[in-house]
């Protein structure tokens, strides 16, 4: 008879630091996210069946990605929108 397999632990921190990363802590829930989902994946690929979570772990990864890439996005629109009244200021 087979055991159950256990959640890891490293992928519920990975989705609940994604979840915050969105919510309340965006760079720093999402580097922890990242790098937790990073350990996570591996410590279950290790484990040989006895650790599950590897959904929840990508969760985390791709929130964690997800907070990165729009919060760039963000601030490239934001130096683009003052970096562009700025040359309007000195060619008007």
């Amino acid at each position: 008879m087979n055991a159950p397999r256990q959640t890891s632990s490293l992928a519920v921190v990975s989705l609940v630091s994604g979840i915050l990363g969105w919510i309340v802590l965006p760079w720093i829930g999402s580097l922890v996210a990242i790098i937790t989902g990073h350990m996570a994946r591996g410590e279950i690929r290790r484990s040989r069946e006895t650790l599950d979570g590897d959904g929840l772990a990508v969760t985390g990864l791709v929130l964690g990605y997800a907070m990165f890439a729009v919060s760039l996005v963000g601030i490239v629109l934001l130096l683009m929108f003052f970096g562009g009244l700025a040359w309007l200021s000195f060619a008007g």
